[in-house]
């Protein structure tokens, strides 16, 4: 199984559960900018408890490696939990969904995508990648959330609402960093 193929899994899953999902991290930042290496794939989803059963029994247990334990406490914690596919080293981190402005925000801006010629699916819009990458770079500083960012704003540049990111920045405490891409992105024009 490949990450697109895993992708599509999830995927169906979700939209089968009529589950609000999105595609973030580094898979919706390389739809939108330059392709790297990657062995997860991010979804922020809105996963009630009552799903748990028919998310375990969707995953076979000879295939996948998914808790309903861990499933039920990233509920309660609005945390995260995996699925893994072990036969192929891939996995999916589940992010649950917050009842914050932004992801309110994000999920109204969904943008439904072709990753692959056998499906579509929900990804963030490139905006709330920035975003996200941003807040990922502030909190652990890895320089790839910045080449994630500068790759998307330099192949879908024109088309990036940058008003959009800097309201968000200001409001997130991240406009230094904004400011810094910005910089770097026309230097690398």
């Amino acid at each position: 199984m490949g990450p697109l193929e895993l992708l599509q899994k999830v995927v169906a899953v979700f939209e089968q559960l009529k589950i609000p999902y999105l595609v973030t991290g580094s898979v919706a930042a390389m739809a939108y900018g330059e392709p790297r290496f990657t062995n997860d794939i991010d979804i922020v989803a809105a996963i009630r408890e009552a799903h748990v059963p028919v998310l375990i029994d969707s995953f076979p247990k000879n295939e996948f490696y998914i808790d309903p334990d861990m499933i039920k406490e990233a509920i309660r914690k609005k945390h995260q939990f995996n699925i893994i596919h072990p036969a192929s080293g891939l996995k999916v981190d589940v992010i649950i969904r917050h009842d914050t402005p932004f992801d309110k925000s994000r999920f109204q801006r969904v943008r439904r995508l072709k990753p692959a010629e056998s499906f579509q699916a929900n990804f963030a819009a490139p905006e709330d990648v920035i975003i996200k990458k941003m807040e990922y770079y502030k909190a652990g500083g890895s320089e790839k959330h910045l080449r994630d960012i500068t790759a998307i704003l330099k192949i879908t540049g024109e088309n990036i609402d940058r008003e959009y990111i800097s309201q968000w920045a200001d409001s997130l405490g991240l406009t230094k960093i904004w400011v810094a891409v910005k910089k770097r992105a026309a230097d690398k024009e």
